[in-house]
């Protein structure tokens, strides 16, 4: 094992033991700890946590060589995860908090008054969580490997290890605590190589007020080489498929059952309006570092890579020429790398930038310890969610309601571990690239949740026929649109990235069309629905509105 190898297992084995250490220290005694936590995170952070939810593997490495990549065409990654978390701080979590359920499927069984349509949620939750987590473990794997010099696959058994270990003993509130963490140590692994390279660069060490000048330079050279100019729109996909990522990743956003059940382990639906107000603070400041990421990266090679003696290339290549992930081909054999004849992986963006900036072994540690934090981060949400849907939904509400709190926490935490081993073993050959797989479960979750949770709340006609009819057709829709496209056969060019806006459309058709063609929800269930629009310190009910007895306090 060579010196950086050995800086960075450190430093990722420092990690470790502080996560394990604080879901030791907040271990879930009772199941509303291992649930939502008791409900008694803060909102400033409950937002840093979600904002550690949220920053998957993907988020941390692929992002930014998203955008480098394909220019333009990769803001629909950004504008989508963004807007998404608008519609859910300002039209659901809010709402969703004021019911006072521990779940997303607990929320439709009890709306709906309908125990099938609680299963059919908890079964599609299930799916999209191990859809997502394949996805997380594959890139944990992948940092691993990458970084020591192991198989991928060592590097996903490891990780399956590390998460189980944790999120079975801290459930919700062990998880909470130490997103917190992951989140502290990733965003400082994110932003200090980028500060850096723009002082490198420009002079600044603000990348976000400096790197519009550089994409102006990149586009003069882009039209000297005879480039399609890097922000150019649409250059490399179509405009449908743009729209259609950008919308399954919004409505996706939205409806993701783990992502919305953090706004539970709060007190007040002003809690949940400050935490998802805090969460865009910290989302956004990776957000605009991956542009920047991007432009001061493509910038470098353009001018230090291209055009050099393939012979005599910077130091930083040659490691990353062995992983694959950069690939040359001298094709015109005058012995002169051109832009042509460079292949760079969109993976290499963010890892190879503190190399790029030559910023030590501890920079580029840190950033191997930055993106496993990212990985596990999310993939412990992740497990709380399936967990729960599971112990709680299925096995607790349908199965045994007697059930003690030792028995429904001992279930959830055998769910944990044999979730996390399966979905471990399918990471193993994952069936897709982790930005494909995570889309795929943004494309699920839109699909099957997003009508029926936003009509669920402000639409009170809304029964249960609509409810299991839209599910199930927005599960299928989605499903089928996905296995189609990987088969090629896809409609308006939209690939299986997209799907999202086929189920999306197929469920709100169904959850209108079976609503209104069966009678109504009886009329303490539209009560309820009417309820959810007004503050906490008042209720609706037969027709009126009622102040709290307890709304001074």
């Amino acid at each position: 094992m060579d010196q950086q190898s050995l800086v960075s297992l450190i430093l990722i084995l420092i990690t470790f033991a502080l996560y394990i250490g604080i879901s030791v220290y907040n271990r879930a005694k009772v199941t509303s700890d291992f649930y939502v936590a008791s409900r008694g995170i803060p909102p400033f952070w409950n937002g840093m946590a979600i904002g550690g939810d949220w920053m998957s593997a993907a988020s941390f490495i692929g992002m930014a060589g998203t955008v480098m990549v394909l220019g333009y065409d990769g803001l629909a990654y950004i504008m989508g995860w963004t807007g998404g978390y608008l519609l859910l701080t300002f039209l659901l979590a809010p709402q969703l908090r004021k019911y006072g359920r521990f779940t997303v499927p607990e929320f439709i069984g009890d709306r709906f008054d309908s125990n099938p349509a609680r299963l059919i949620a908890a079964i599609a939750t299930i799916i999209i969580s191990f859809t997502y987590i394949i996805g997380q473990l594959s890139g944990s794997g992948v940092v691993i490997g990458r970084l020591l010099n192991l198989p991928a696959s060592t590097g996903v058994m490891i990780g399956v290890v590390v998460i189980a270990i944790y999120a079975s003993l801290g459930g919700m509130k062990g998880v909470t605590w130490t997103q917190v963490a992951q989140y502290m140590i990733l965003i400082t692994a994110y932003i200090i190589p980028i500060v850096f390279l723009s002082l490198q660069i420009s002079g600044n060490p603000l990348p976000w007020l400096t790197y519009g000048n550089v994409v102006n330079e990149l586009g003069a050279l882009d039209r000297e080489l005879g480039l399609s100019e890097y922000f150019a729109p649409f250059e490399e996909g179509n405009k449908a498929q743009f729209l259609a990522l950008l919308f399954t990743l919004m409505v996706g956003t939205a409806a993701l059952p783990h992502v919305i059940v953090r706004f539970y382990t709060v007190t007040t639906m002003k809690a949940a309006r400050w935490s998802g107000a805090w969460a865009l603070l910290f989302i956004a400041l990776l957000y605009l570092s991956a542009p920047a990421y991007a432009a001061f990266s493509r910038f470098v090679i353009m001018t230090e890579v291209v055009g050099s003696p393939i012979d005599n290339l910077p130091g930083w290549t040659e490691a990353w020429l062995n992983t694959g992930l950069l690939e040359i081909a001298d094709s015109n054999g005058d012995g002169v790398l051109q832009w042509e004849e460079l292949v760079i992986h969109q993976d290499i963006v963010v890892m190879a930038t503190p190399e790029i900036a030559n910023l030590g072994m501890f920079v580029v540690g840190l950033v191997a310890a930055g993106a496993m934090a990212a990985a596990l981060s999310t993939a412990g949400g992740l497990l709380i969610t399936i967990s729960s849907s599971f112990a709680h939904d299925i096995y607790y509400r349908l199965m045994r309601p007697d059930a003690t709190d030792g028995r429904r926490l001992q279930a959830g935490r055998i769910a944990i571990v044999l979730s996390t081993i399966a979905a471990g073993l399918v990471a193993l050959d994952p069936p897709g690239v982790i930005t494909q797989i995570i889309a795929w479960a943004f494309a699920l979750a839109g699909g099957t949740f997003f009508p029926v949770l936003f009509l669920g709340v402000w639409w009170k006609r809304m029964n249960k026929q609509g409810a299991m009819a839209g599910m199930l057709g927005g599960l299928s829709v989605t499903l089928g649109y996905i296995f189609l496209s990987m088969a090629g056969i896809t409609f308006f060019g939209i690939q299986d990235t997209g799907a999202g806006v086929f189920g999306v459309t197929a469920n709100l058709i169904l959850v209108i069309v079976v609503s209104l063609m069966t009678p109504p929800p009886e009329q303490r269930l539209q009560d309820e629905v009417t309820d959810l629009r007004y503050p906490e310190q008042m209720t609706y009910k037969d027709g009126q509105v009622w102040m709290n007895d307890n709304s001074d306090k």
